[in-house]
């Protein structure tokens, strides 16, 4: 019969963690369904993995018992769990070597531990499972666990660990908020912030980086409510300043495709009068109705064309869906012929002078939204964007008016007012590649 010991000090991958009360009760908890919305860094995947990893060494009293691991997506799953996986298991518990094509570790005992993508939720269907792991499941696919893996843990009644940092008040706070109300015996709800675990400078890094919303969810692990103002901590009186444009520095265009209006955002990094180096926007093109992509072209050629350093162009990865992408080839492609177009006079982007820095798809648009308010003020009160209101009006009221949908999970009400998101959607994707507070969250050093 095997025995918790023959883990516990066998690999050096399990090494002894930081003592926490909270932590201690999750890792000791009997109960069937387990949500820990916890910090990010703060140890709950590694504590769910050990879970995991003991049930299956423990087995149950199936002969063919089945574990898994899951992540919003296959390749997010294997990067969490597949390496970690293999070396918490010592190879004399192993009955072979790992599956390395089905992500597959065969343990002498009979169990199966599995690392599996839930962006095809019907993949955990089919044969039963003894317990797993949902971590990022505010990321899930609502209905995911309802409709397939809760089904799939009946026959031998699976447990099951639903963790990851919260995403505002979806599906994941439904979850959490029936974890710890109480009325069922089988679950059960743990939660600790990041501070607890993480050093004191790791967290105030975080907190120079991170508006404060996305602070309290990320580091504290908080369903933070995601309504009303899109970007909440722009006001005019801090964040409107008469910015000078500069011919001679780099110069950021931002493009959203669009007919009423057609848009840009013109941006520069410079020193902003608060003493911070920030981004300004300097300028944009507005143009309110029956616009196209060349249209905006040429107003960007009549007020930039004469820029002397590099110009850098950003925007929407889509294309566009309307207008001109649907006879003239796509809008990056008009965009990229337009600008390097001498219209006679003297106007125009050489070939060494502009590129153009677009992902092949958009960034989730809470990711980009979080990196635009963290810039717009950090949650220790750093400002590092700045409007010139005399060139850029319209950029200030999309920043004032920009709304987020009523009872969502923080996405933009793109319906409310028809005039408004365009300018902010652009500058969006330019401060998400920049300045992604992705990026800055994974900087963090982990002690996990």
């Amino acid at each position: 019969m095997p025995r918790d010991g023959d883990l516990r000090a066998s690999t050096p991958r399990l090494y002894p963690l930081r003592p926490h009360a909270e932590q201690a009760a999750f890792w000791g908890s009997r109960a069937r369904f387990c949500v820990v919305p916890a910090g990010r860094r703060s140890g709950k995947t590694e504590i769910a993995k050990r879970r995991l990893l003991r049930k299956a060494w423990l087995a149950t009293k199936y002969p063919d018992s089945r574990f898994f691991a899951a992540a919003p997506t296959r390749d997010q799953a294997k990067r969490v769990f597949w390496n970690d996986m293999k070396l918490m298991v010592p190879r004399r518990l192993m009955a072979g070597h790992p599956l390395e094509a089905d992500l597959i570790i065969r343990l002498i005992n009979g169990a199966e531990i599995h690392v599996v993508g839930m962006d095809k939720p019907e993949r955990i269907e089919g044969s039963p499972w003894d317990g797993g792991i949902m971590d990022e499941f505010g990321n899930t696919k609502p209905g995911a666990w309802e409709e397939n893996v809760r089904p799939a843990l009946s026959d031998r009644r699976g447990t099951c660990d639903l963790i990851g940092v919260p995403e505002g008040r979806n599906h994941y706070y439904d979850t959490w908020k029936y974890a710890i109300s109480g009325i069922d015996p089988e679950w059960a709800g743990f939660t600790w912030f990041s501070s607890d675990i993480l050093p004191t400078d790791e967290i105030e890094a975080a907190r120079r980086v991170l508006d404060e919303l996305t602070f309290q969810q990320e580091y504290e692990g908080s369903f933070v409510s995601f309504e009303g103002r899109a970007y909440y901590p722009f006001t005019e009186a801090v964040h409107c300043a008469p910015l000078e444009y500069n011919p001679s520095a780099p110069l950021s265009l931002c493009f959203d495709f669009n007919v009423d209006p057609g848009v840009c955002a013109a941006v520069q990094e410079m020193e902003l009068p608060n003493g911070l180096d920030g981004t300004g926007i300097v300028g944009e093109v507005y143009i309110p109705r029956n616009s196209n992509t060349p249209a905006v072209c040429r107003k960007v050629l009549q007020l930039w064309g004469n820029h002397q350093s590099y110009v850098r162009c950003y925007g929407d990865a889509t294309g566009g869906n309307r207008g001109t992408a649907k006879v003239e080839g796509s809008d990056w492609e008009i965009i990229k012929r337009a600008l390097r177009t001498d219209a006679g006079d003297g106007r125009y982007f050489s070939d060494d002078q502009i590129t153009f820095k677009v992902g092949r798809q958009n960034p989730p648009e809470r990711t980009r939204i979080n990196a635009v308010n963290s810039r717009l003020k950090s949650a220790t009160g750093e400002v590092r964007l700045m409007v010139n209101p005399a060139t850029a009006p319209h950029t200030v009221r999309d920043f004032e008016g920009v709304q987020l949908l009523k009872g969502g999970s923080g996405e933009i009400d793109k319906k409310a007012d028809g005039r408004l998101t365009h300018l902010t959607d652009a500058i969006g994707y330019y401060v998400h590649e920049e300045f992604p507070v992705v990026r800055k969250v994974a900087e963090m050093r982990a002690m996990f």
